[in-house]
């Protein structure tokens, strides 16, 4: 998400470096893997944090990394970087104290393992929650007060914007089976952040009755997700939803996700922490059988 870069300025000096619905694809030996993606697998504040470049917040224990080591890959580039949205699989990132080249530059017509873990940031979803919801908690702490802000005439405008972040999925996969046409190719769902039900509004600083509104939001961003892949009709789902039953950000020591208070030596708020990276590397080797 975009406000990882803001928390980046501010404990830089404090990083380290040590050197659905998805069907199980067949399982082989992959020998050229490469990550692409966003914060949600990039992993800031994760220790161990990458230098190359630091700004991306790039994690050694993402989940990336983790599947890496379970599959024991010949070769295996993360490309994947904090605040990165659709347009920066072909563009350079502007990232604090760096830059992130394309990520599509690693692809390569003998890589044989992509996972893709985009689309939070298009549009500004992500960081609109974030950066505008709590703060409309005070205004009316059991109502809505976030649903009706993003409301417009009737229309939801973020899931508007979804819909369009979809379609873009369809075409960076277009990209990536263009580049990489042996590859078995994985798109990777975002886990929960909100719970099915109750609050917890010392992690989570949203309205009552916006929890509810957030989940769904998840929800429609993982069905566009899903739905680009199933447009595609060559790559394969793996819905985060299901499995992160009982690890959002309310599960206290069970929770994937941080809550709104950065720990600058385990993960950014609102972002997956290790235990959630964890459980996602799980469920893409599952997947892979």
């Amino acid at each position: 998400m975009r406000r990882v870069s803001i928390l980046l300025a501010s404990v830089l000096a404090l990083t380290l470096v040590v050197p659905g619905l998805a069907s199980a694809v067949p399982r082989q030996q992959f020998e050229h893997y490469v990550a692409l993606g966003d914060s949600y697998t990039a992993g800031p504040f994760i220790p161990w944090q990458r230098l190359d470049p630091l700004g991306c917040a790039r994690s050694t224990n993402n989940y990336p990394s983790m599947l890496a080591r379970e599959l024991g890959t010949r070769s295996f580039t993360d490309e994947s970087c904090s605040g990165a949205d659709t347009t920066h699989l072909t563009q350079r990132q502007q990232v604090p104290l760096g830059v992130n080249a394309p990520q599509f530059d690693a692809l390569r017509p003998d890589t044989d393992l992509v996972t893709l873990g985009i689309g939070g940031n298009d549009h500004g979803v992500f960081g609109d929650i974030v950066g505008v919801c709590p703060a409309l908690r005070g205004s009316d702490p059991t109502g809505t007060p976030c649903q009706d802000h993003f409301t417009v005439d009737g229309e939801d405008t973020l899931k508007a914007a979804i819909a369009d972040t979809g379609e873009r999925v369809t075409e960076v996969l277009a990209g990536i089976h263009e580049r990489s046409p042996q590859a078995t190719v994985l798109v990777i769902g975002y886990p929960r952040i909100a719970p099915p039900s109750g609050t917890c509004p010392a992690v989570l600083p949203f309205a009552d009755g916006d929890y509810a509104w957030l989940d769904d939001i998840e929800q429609t961003l993982n069905a566009a997700l899903a739905k680009a892949v199933a447009d595609d009709g060559a790559a394969t789902f793996v819905d985060l939803y299901p499995p992160s039953l009982g690890h959002d950000a309310c599960a206290g020591g069970d929770a994937w996700i941080q809550g709104q208070h950065t720990n600058p030596f385990a993960a950014a708020s609102y972002h997956p922490n290790r235990a959630g990276m964890a459980g996602v590397a799980a469920e893409v080797a599952a997947t892979l059988g």
